[in-house]
């Protein structure tokens, strides 16, 4: 597998071990490693740091050219605000670890230019499927569920 899909998934068991929501995600720049995060609505007490905006906060400034080059690295197929994020700075290619607990907009990123690769790793399914049934209400909440 992949060395930065290796590391989002590392993020996302951080995650999961601060009492979080297990998923995670970096972004690759010109062969390294330029962002990282995971999510953490639960620690920060915060209504938006999913993985991927925890990631690109991490990242810092880039450029827009910058951006333009990278790959996202997501376990979890990313939600509306975070496929925005990507949309708005332009990021031509995510990598979505799995889509089977929760499929964000993938249909209108990729309209929008924007190279999906689904992996369905079996790693990042049972710890959402796990999550999901653990704490439901958690999740509920994150994706701005009843």
């Amino acid at each position: 597998m992949n060395e930065f899909f290796e590391e989002a998934i590392k993020e996302a068991k951080l995650g999961l071990h601060e009492g979080g929501i297990p998923i995670g995600s970096v972004l690759e720049l010109d062969g390294k490693i330029v962002g990282r995060g995971h999510n953490r609505r639960i620690q920060k007490g915060s209504s938006i740091l999913h993985a991927e905006m925890d990631c690109l906060e991490s990242a810092g400034r880039l450029t827009a050219e910058q951006y333009q080059r990278a790959t996202l690295y997501s376990t979890l197929s990313p939600c509306d605000m975070c496929s925005g994020a990507s949309l708005l700075y332009k990021i031509p290619k995510i990598v979505i670890g799995e889509n089977i607990t929760f499929r964000g907009p993938e249909d209108y990123v990729r309209s929008r230019g924007t190279v999906l690769i689904l992996l369905n790793d079996e790693r990042c399914i049972e710890l959402m499927t796990e999550f999901i049934k653990s704490n439901p209400h958690l999740w509920n909440e994150d994706i701005g569920e009843p």
